[in-house]
C-alpha cells in the first residue's frame, strides 16, 4: 500500500479489520465499504439497474458515501 493511501486508512477508520468480499474489486475511495486498498468491506452487494445493456449502465447500489 502507498505511504498515502495508509495515512488516508489511519484518519478515515478503513483498513484490514473489516472483511473483504471475495471476487469483488472496488476503487472508489469514497465508499462507506473500500477498504483503501482494491477491496469491498460490504455484507453484501447489489448491482443495478435491471435495464442495462452493457457495463457502462451498472452502478453498485450499496454505495453509501463515507463520512469524513
Amino acid at each position: 500500500m502507498e505511504k498515502s493511501n495508509m495515512n488516508e486508512c489511519a484518519t478515515q477508520g478503513c483498513g484490514s479489520d473489516k472483511k473483504h468480499l471475495k471476487g469483488i474489486c472496488c476503487n472508489v475511495r469514497n465508499c462507506e465499504y473500500h477498504d483503501c486498498e482494491t477491496h469491498c468491506t460490504a455484507p453484501e452487494i447489489a448491482v443495478g439497474p435491471s435495464s442495462a445493456q452493457s457495463s457502462a449502465d451498472t452502478a453498485c447500489a450499496t454505495f453509501k458515501q463515507k463520512q469524513m
